[in-house]
């Protein structure tokens, strides 16, 4: 009633393409290169904005005034002197690239929370390193061209 259908296939190509992506995947040092470069300038791109895409919380009243007494207001948020910008380094080795800073006060102005004595001061959250929906897209854009 039913006939047998036997279908062969020539997978050579599918072969030799998949070994081809995973010698290029072995050391993938100049793709997280260019994907830490695309990270760093988008730090510095948030520091210049005051945050992206959504703005960072405005100084407290407090600040303005403190920093109007040193000279320093008005200013950029998160830039009083720039050693948080410029304390931005990245890394990249075979297969991951990182962003970071080694300052005891960076995480407290990334993700927020309370500082300073007893705890008793609330700092806001000003994510400076954040990837826009566009530095994602020049990532892909980069790993396609990397893996074509």
């Amino acid at each position: 009633m039913f006939n047998n259908v036997e279908i062969k296939l020539d997978n050579k190509e599918v072969e030799r393409a998949l070994l081809e992506v995973a010698q290029k995947c072995e050391d993938m040092r100049p793709l997280m290169k260019n994907i830490a470069g695309i990270m760093a300038d988008s730090t510095e791109e948030n520091f210049a904005q005051e945050g992206r895409p959504d703005k960072w919380q405005e100084l407290a009243e407090s600040t303005i005034k403190k920093r109007t007494k040193t000279g320093h207001y008005p200013g950029k948020i998160l830039q009083v002197e720039g050693q948080l910008a410029t304390s931005i380094t990245t890394y990249y080795d075979k297969e991951s690239a990182i962003i970071g800073s080694n300052l005891a006060y960076a995480a407290i102005h990334q993700l927020g929370g309370q500082a300073g004595k007893g705890k008793k001061t609330t700092i806001p959250a000003r994510p400076y390193l954040v990837l826009t929906n566009g530095d994602l897209s020049e990532i892909l854009l980069l790993l396609f061209k990397y893996l074509d």
